[in-house]
């Protein structure tokens, strides 16, 4: 118990660390073409509107990346009752799914929605369990309810677009799954 406490205390200060020495520069990422990622909901059942808060989640934390609902789309968004997973097919492509499990478990819609999102931006999972990374998952607990990237995590994703391609990670919702 107290090694997990320690462990977390470290984790968490060395993400603070990491996320003050990402410098990006203004100026590059005025000058990056934004990358418009078309979303589609249609399949995603009672929770379209939850995706597109993810999408709002992102649009509103990074510059050279937009999420926008749309086809031909890159992103499929499907409902099951399993687990939320993601399986990417590149970076900005692929499918996410809202597994109803998490939501009955009472895991946050809106934080499972913006991290699935976030492996599609190219993010892999953390599992630090701190409510403050989003990447966490569901590592952080059913009572964490923040649904937004820290600046790390905005800073990878701005790489990621930043013309060059990082071959993003793929997941299978085990994040949401081992949480407990």
């Amino acid at each position: 118990m107290l090694q997990n406490k320690i462990r977390r205390l470290v984790v968490g200060v060395v993400t603070a660390v990491a996320s003050l020495l990402v410098v990006t520069s203004p100026a590059t990422a005025e000058t990056s073409a934004v990358r418009v990622i078309k979303y589609d909901t249609s399949q995603a059942q009672e929770f379209k509107a939850a995706w597109d808060e993810g999408a709002k989640v992102w649009n509103a934390s990074v510059k050279n990346v937009r999420l926008e609902p749309g086809t031909p789309a890159q992103i499929r968004i499907l409902a099951d009752n399993g687990w939320p997973r993601a399986q990417v097919s590149g970076l900005g492509r692929g499918t996410v799914w809202m597994g109803r499990t998490a939501v009955n478990d009472g895991h946050h819609v809106p934080r499972i929605t913006a991290h699935e999102l976030g492996h599609i931006l190219g993010l892999p999972d953390r599992r630090t369990g701190l409510c403050v990374d989003l990447m966490s998952g569901a590592s952080a607990g059913t009572g964490c309810k923040n649904p937004l990237p820290n600046a790390a995590e905005k800073a990878q994703v701005e790489r990621n677009f930043a013309g060059g391609f990082v071959a993003p990670t793929s997941t299978d919702g085990s994040d949401w799954a081992l949480a407990g």
